[in-house]
């Protein structure tokens, strides 16, 4: 299979990126660092008027949702096209894709109505929203979640708790899993609802991430400064809020965040510490880097893997630019990448030594200390949007037709 661009989309990729050596200026990247500071508790405008402006841009050329359909506000291209202005920005630590956007589940499970409001919305970032899946005691275990929903009349009340709403402070809604029937079995009983955060009860309470002092570095891989606990006290929301149906919520969240994992927000985000460290070998002065021959076989090592990544990320694109079965590929994306990463940022740290132990403001850190910080944050990879074991699961069943665990019995019977 041939994963090379078209001239169409070669000459795409050079409009693309000598509009970022152009506009991703220094006032731009300093909005995008400022979002950190309202992160942290600060006030302002979150993604600052430089970035907005840059945003203004976009939408003047078409370049963001290219891939959805015109009659929802995107440009009817094709998935390819859009990877490419997606990914020339994430090189320079910006993301304008809709991954994490909870676009993908509404153009798959939404009704027309609730399409026609938000896709052109998030594709313009009026509306943004926050994850509210984890619980205290359910996150691997997503189906054990006990954040209920209780139908009355033509109204859901909402009451319970959400843990890792990254963003909940800054989004304008939330993607909330809640469960809407007890008495049937775990997974049977979700549903998925989107409704605006400033709905009556909700309150976002702030947890500070081990990256909150000193502040990662832009382009660390999970930096961010402050995640959020999220309360629901008897919010109570319309019907029509519901995302694929009632008690439908386990299959329109696995085929989201499925369709969600496909693009250049998760491919360069597994890659990155690879390209950040052969640069840093071709430009240190330090000795016994460059020219070391087990810090050069291990970099190769490591960059094939990447490759990988490319790989499995370009063939995922083209399965549903074909509108193929997509059931189960995005969830091995999911394994290898993450654990890629992981091992990508175990090796950086064994080839730099104490080096890599120096965060941002160190006198002597490298680049910045993102090593450093990179090594912080590795970890999340593996269970953020789905457990790597999960998703070894998930691959197992859905991708190999191999039957779920049997139940034991009962003694005695």
């Amino acid at each position: 299979m041939n994963f090379g661009y078209t001239p169409e989309q070669e000459e795409l990729r050079r409009q693309v990126e000598a509009f970022v050596q152009e506009h991703v200026t220094p006032d731009v990247l300093r909005d995008k660092e400022a979002q950190d500071d309202v992160m942290r508790g600060g006030t302002g405008d979150p993604f600052g008027s430089h970035m907005r402006e840059l945003y203004r841009k976009l939408l003047d050329r078409g370049w963001l949702g290219i891939a959805y359909p015109k009659e929802y506000g995107g440009q009817g291209g094709d998935r390819i096209s859009q990877y490419i202005v997606e990914e020339a920005f994430m090189r320079v630590g910006l993301n304008i894709s809709l991954s994490g956007s909870g676009a993908p589940a509404i153009m798959a499970a939404g009704t027309e109505e609730q399409k026609r409001y938000y896709i052109p919305r998030l594709i313009s970032r009026e509306i943004t929203f926050a994850l509210g899946f984890t619980e205290p005691q359910a996150g691997a275990d997503l189906a054990g979640l006990r954040c209920r929903a209780t139908r009355d009349g033509d109204h859901f009340v909402i009451n319970g708790q959400k843990i890792y709403t990254t963003s909940g402070h800054l989004s304008t809604h939330i993607y909330l899993m809640a469960r809407t029937d007890p008495t049937l079995p775990k997974r049977e009983g979700l549903s998925i609802f989107i409704f605006p955060l400033d709905t009556p009860g909700v309150t976002v309470r702030p947890l500070w991430s081990i990256q909150n002092n000193p502040r990662a570095p832009l382009g660390t891989t999970y930096g961010e400064a402050r995640t959020n606990e999220t309360f629901f006290d008897n919010v109570r929301v319309h019907e029509s809020t519901l995302l694929g149906g009632e008690n439908k919520g386990w299959k329109v969240a696995a085929d989201g965040l499925n369709l969600d994992r496909v693009g250049a927000f998760r491919y360069v985000m597994s890659v990155r510490r690879d390209e950040d460290i052969v640069n840093w070998l071709k430009e240190t002065r330090l000795e016994g880097y460059a020219d070391n021959p087990a810090i050069r076989d291990k970099v190769a090592e490591l960059w094939t893997e990447a490759q990988v990544c490319r790989l499995m990320t370009m063939r995922s694109m083209s399965i549903v630019q074909r509108g193929r079965d997509f059931s189960y590929e995005g969830a091995a994306e999911k394994v290898w990448a993450p654990e890629h990463g992981v091992r990508t940022t175990e090796a950086i740290t064994q080839m730099l030594g104490p080096y890599a132990q120096l965060l941002r403001g160190s006198p002597h850190a490298v680049e910045e200390g993102v090593f450093a910080h990179n090594v912080l944050g590795a970890f999340q990879s593996g269970v953020n949007h789905g457990g790597v074991q999960i998703m070894r699961d998930q691959v197992a069943r859905r991708g190999l037709g191999m039957p779920g665990p049997r139940r034991q019995k009962a003694a005695g019977n």
